[in-house]
């Protein structure tokens, strides 16, 4: 099965992240070994993102729950566990021997 996001073809979770938001990873989470220079220049667009789109926040919270509230069993390996039965307490009353 194909995932299409505006006319686009998913092929990773990487891609799906990208193509919802409209922004590549790489410009929030930097990549490792740049300069300071270019960490400068990527914060500088990602300001200028920010301003010109005051809901991406919103967007990117909204698409993290669905992401989260899809794949949580898968995510946090959930697995129910059933309940102990519960013990009881034997009375120690009476004569010792």
């Amino acid at each position: 099965m194909r995932a299409f996001i505006g006319g686009h073809q998913v092929v990773s979770s990487t891609d799906f992240v990208e193509l919802a938001l409209g922004t590549p990873l790489d410009l929030w989470l930097g990549v490792e070994g740049e300069s300071e220079m270019e960490q400068a220049a990527r914060l500088d667009a990602a300001r200028d993102i920010l301003a010109d789109n005051p809901d991406l926040p919103d967007r990117v919270s909204r698409v993290a729950a669905e992401a989260i509230e899809a794949y949580a069993p898968d995510l946090f390996n959930v697995v129910p566990l059933s309940r102990p039965a519960a013990r009881r307490h034997m009375s120690r009353k009476g004569a010792a021997a």
